[in-house]
């Protein structure tokens, strides 16, 4: 994505949009993976319990993915990014913020920044915000896939 876009501030919008549309694609495969399990391997029924473990199994591929590679973008890819982005946070905090606001938000930030330029923070972020959309993925898929067998 950041690859055809490049790195500029004023790309940083369209990348945020980009970024989470690809994750959302991605994660797409919940559904037809649920729906193919139930219909290949279970004669077309599923329960609401196996559907979820299916989705969140399969939520975490593109969840260790999208972590990873987060990890290699930002520290090999653009080692700058972290802090250009920084930056540009600060900015658009600057011009939407009174005076006071922005002094407490930058130091907010200011004491964040460690945390967040650590490469296992970035890791876990940005798993954790793949495999939770993963979550409602999955159940949304789970309660649309739902087939009991008749008693």
């Amino acid at each position: 994505m950041f690859f055809t876009l490049g790195t500029s501030p004023d790309n940083y919008k369209i990348g945020e949009i980009l970024g989470y549309t690809s994750i959302t694609l991605s994660l797409v495969f919940i559904y037809f993976g649920i729906r193919q399990y139930r219909n290949e391997q279970l004669n077309g029924y599923i329960g609401f319990g196996q559907a979820t473990k299916i989705g969140l199994l399969i939520a975490l591929f593109p969840a260790l993915a999208f972590g990873i590679y987060n990890i290699l973008y930002v520290e090999f890819l653009d080692p700058e990014f972290m802090e250009n982005y920084y930056q540009y946070q600060l900015q658009t905090m600057e011009a939407s913020m009174s005076s006071q606001e922005f002094t407490s938000a930058k130091a907010q930030m200011e004491t964040e920044k460690a945390m967040f330029m650590n490469p296992m923070t970035q890791f876990f972020v940005m798993f954790l915000t793949v495999w939770i959309i993963g979550l409602i993925i999955t159940l949304i898929s789970s309660f649309t896939l739902i087939k009991k067998e008749k008693s």
